[in-house]
Parts: structure tokens; C-alpha cells; sequence
């Protein structure tokens, strides 16, 4: 009897249990829900993160990729830049010397109608975080003339001037003139005169005289003012300014 009931303790404590096989599958459940939950943690701080950035770039500051040498040798091909989208935004217009970034749309470039409104977002998505170039609407030059200005091109010594005033362009490409093309224009209020830095190279409001607008771009089309340099590393920094048009007097009343 007693070795009987040895054997049956045997038996039941030789049987398998329950215990390790349902732990292992509650180990491998609990695991696929945290791989799960950590996803999708990372996915939703993903969207957070990147409808951030493009919210900071669409009211505060823009990357911009220079597509073109027009501005050189202030900014170069590829250069990334930031642009200040406040710099406007409380009252102060764009002055002559400023490098702006503007939608040429209506003075550069004629408006056609809008095509593929999926992929022009994911494009413009892009274009905001600097990582494609920007629209074919988007121009970045420098401001030569404001409202009421009187621009004037050359001079007995080859100069621009601005309300009868000469401007020494330093800023200009190395042998570059201040313009092949002679002009003598006015600038209506509410509009600027946008011109490049490396002149034989660029299409600008000169290449725009005759036609509706005259080359003239609204000021509400200015996007922001361009204050940095974002990339290359070497040449991190802010964007030095021109004191080139400092002692250019407001034009006169019948100049307005």
C-alpha cells in the first residue's frame, strides 16, 4: 500500500505542468504588445515632431535651398539658408540691401492653373524643410528699390543709382557690371525692384520690364528675409548685410 501510494506521488510529480509552458506564452504575448506600443509611440512622436517643424517653418523660420548662382558670391549653389519670417510680420517692410525669399508669382512668373494638388503639397512639405529645391514661383534676390524709388542704371562711371544717388555695389560677382541693360524706372508704392548679385547671371526685374507689372514685386509676396547661413558648415553664421544703400535719401514727391 505504501508503495503504491509512493508510486502514484511519483506519477503526479513526474507529470508535466502548466507552469513554465504558460509563462513562456504569456512572456512572448506581453513582448509583441510592448514591441507593438513602443511602434507606435515612436511613429506618433514622428508626426509630432515633423508637424512641428513645419509649423515653425511656415510662421517663423524657413530652410531654403538655393537652387541657382544668381546670388553668388553671397550665397552659392546648394547653400541652405533660414529665413526670417517674422522680419515683416509686425508693421516693417523689406529695405534696399535686404535678401529676401518671394513668390514671383504674378511679376516673375505668370499663375497657371494648379496641378496635382497631392503631390505640389508633398513638394512643398519638402521644400519648407529645405530637403528638395524650392517651387519654380520662389525667387531669393536682393532688394535694390523700394516704393517710390527712382533706380537708374548706369551712370557716367558705370554705377547704379538710386535717387540720384550712386551705389557702389561690393556685394556684386567679381567683373560682373551692375546691369548689361539700361533701365531708368520708378518703383510703384507697395512694390520693391529685386535684383542678383551676380548680374550676368540673373533673371531679375530687369528681365521683366515689358511686361504687365514691369519686373515690380508686391510686397506681401515676400516670404522673409533671409538672416543665415544653414549649410555648409564652414560657413555658418549670419548673413552679413551691405551698408551700400546707407546714404540713399527717400525719394523726392515726384518721384512717388
Amino acid at each position: 500500500m505504501d508503495t503504491e501510494a509512493q508510486h502514484m506521488e511519483r506519477d503526479r510529480s513526474s507529470s508535466p505542468t502548466d507552469g513554465p509552458e504558460e509563462g513562456s506564452r504569456f512572456t512572448h504575448v506581453t513582448d509583441s504588445r510592448v514591441t507593438s506600443m513602443s511602434w507606435g509611440r515612436t511613429v506618433f512622436l514622428g508626426m509630432l515632431c515633423t508637424t512641428a517643424l513645419l509649423l515653425f517653418s511656415a510662421f517663423v523660420l524657413q530652410p531654403f535651398l538655393i537652387p541657382s548662382g544668381s546670388m553668388e558670391p553671397t550665397l552659392r549653389v546648394g547653400d541652405r539658408v533660414l529665413v526670417n519670417k517674422l522680419a515683416y510680420r509686425f508693421g516693417s517692410e523689406p529695405q534696399r540691401g535686404d535678401v529676401v525669399v518671394f513668390d514671383g508669382t504674378g511679376s516673375f512668373v505668370r499663375e497657371t492653373p494648379g496641378g496635382n494638388a497631392l503631390g505640389a503639397f508633398v513638394r512643398g512639405a519638402a521644400a519648407s524643410l529645405g530637403l528638395v529645391e524650392p517651387a519654380g514661383t520662389d525667387f531669393v534676390k536682393r532688394v535694390v528699390g523700394v516704393g517710390g524709388d527712382r533706380v537708374v542704371c548706369c551712370d557716367q562711371r558705370g554705377r547704379l543709382e538710386v535717387n540720384g544717388a550712386p551705389v557702389d555695389e561690393e556685394y556684386l560677382h567679381p567683373g560682373d557690371r551692375p546691369s548689361g541693360v539700361a533701365f531708368d524706372i520708378v518703383v510703384p508704392q507697395g512694390t520693391l525692384w529685386m535684383m542678383g548679385d551676380h548680374r550676368s547671371r540673373s533673371r531679375d526685374s530687369r528681365d521683366h520690364l515689358g511686361q504687365p507689372g514691369g519686373g515690380m514685386v508686391p510686397v506681401d509676396r515676400v516670404t522673409g528675409r533671409v538672416d543665415w547661413l544653414g549649410w555648409p558648415l564652414g560657413r555658418l553664421g549670419s548673413l552679413e548685410g551691405t551698408d551700400a544703400f546707407a546714404g540713399i535719401r527717400p525719394a523726392g514727391p515726384d518721384h512717388g
